[in-house]
């Protein structure tokens, strides 16, 4: 089955189809990128084709605040009307993406300060921890959907594809989900996710633009960028943050996260600081903060690599009581770790070192 108009063949499964004909709901995962834009109106041309009633389709929208480019939103609602799509936001309730990063930093220092943690927990999601999409997407955006559409079955469209990345390569078509409606809930939600372009390439994508009508965000026609996320992602290319940079509306953006930079010594990518993208665009004292951050950042990683390495954290962490002299280097590294962030001392030394230890292990035998 493939759509009309000459664009390249989506991806389908048997449980998606069945799904369909079953009249099933369809959502639109929205991002105003120019992937899930595709994905869209490919997916409604398909539709249509085969007689799936418009009234039992929607789009949604998760909005990650001020992390998002000032004219998305807009972007999303055009979008959404061009297809014709009733349009749901959504947000996280605890506060936007900034936010987020905050609280993060917030709890570690804490966790730090009662040696709950043995380093220092940095502020940034990443890679391998994307709670910026867990926490900030899939789960208002599941919870949502469980609630307005309960005891439906409901395929969520995104527009995931292959050629993204590594990770990328290895989606499936679609997929059960799980998470916001199990198996055996009693109101009998069931959750499909389905990738239908996963197999296009990003010219195929720019093509069914073209094609199809679709409007570009002005991340990519006016600052070139190669992708549309956050203003500032965890995961883009030094190409698109300069991009991003370039935007004079980003720039408070780009500010307050070099600032959480200096602030807590992480960068904001691990081979990367977000300050070193367009520092003429920082306040001198920031560009001072961020010197002093980055020494502080290599004593920090010099500190903590001289921890014990049998010590380090894991599963039912303490291992075991630290010796007499490991301690000494654990309060020493962390001395200088809490002075760093105005932290209290509340185990100066290698015997208290010790006793936290022992209380930490009783407490887990428990």
């Amino acid at each position: 089955m493939n759509v009309p108009a000459a664009l390249p063949p989506l991806a389908f499964d048997p449980m998606i189809l069945t799904a369909i004909t079953d009249g099933a709901w369809v959502v639109f995962n929205l991002s105003s990128g120019k992937d899930s834009s595709a994905a869209t109106f490919a997916t409604m041309k398909f539709l249509d084709s085969v007689g799936h009633p418009r009234d039992r389709r929607l789009a949604i929208h998760a909005d990650l605040g001020r992390a998002e480019w000032g004219s998305t939103a807009a972007m999303v609602e055009r979008i959404a009307a061009l297809a014709g799509l009733p349009l749901t936001t959504v947000r996280r309730r605890a506060g936007d993406l900034f936010a987020r990063w905050h609280q993060r930093f917030e709890a570690g220092k804490a966790r730090y300060e009662a040696l709950e943690t043995y380093n220092l927990i940095g502020p940034w999601s990443n890679a391998g921890l994307r709670f910026c999409t867990s926490e900030l997407k899939a789960q208002p955006i599941g919870q949502a959907l469980s609630r307005m559409l309960r005891g439906a079955t409901i395929i969520n469209v995104l527009g995931i594809r292959h050629d993204e990345s590594e990770a990328r390569a290895r989606t499936p078509i679609a997929k059960a989900d799980h998470r916001f409606a199990a198996s055996d809930n009693a109101a009998g939600t069931r959750m499909l996710v389905w990738n239908p372009i996963v197999g296009w390439s990003s010219q195929d994508v720019f093509e069914a633009h073209a094609a199809l009508g679709i409007p570009l965000h002005e991340a990519y026609t006016v600052y070139g960028s190669s992708r549309l996320s956050c203003r500032y992602c965890v995961l883009q290319s030094l190409a698109d943050q300069r991009a991003a940079a370039a935007a004079p509306e980003n720039r408070q953006a780009l500010i307050d996260l070099v600032t959480l930079e200096a602030r807590s010594t992480f960068s904001f990518q691990p081979t990367r600081w977000l300050g070193d993208v367009a520092p003429d665009l920082l306040p001198a004292d920031l560009r001072e903060a961020l010197v002093r951050a980055k020494i502080d950042a290599r004593s920090r990683r010099l500190g903590e690599a001289s921890l014990p390495a049998a010590l380090r954290f894991q599963r039912g962490w303490p291992p075991r009581l630290p010796t007499m002299a490991e301690a000494r280097v654990i309060a020493d590294v962390r001395a200088q770790l809490l002075a760093r962030h105005a932290l209290a001392n509340l185990y100066p030394s290698p015997r208290a070192i010790l006793a936290r230890f022992a209380e930490l292990r009783a407490r887990k035998a428990a």
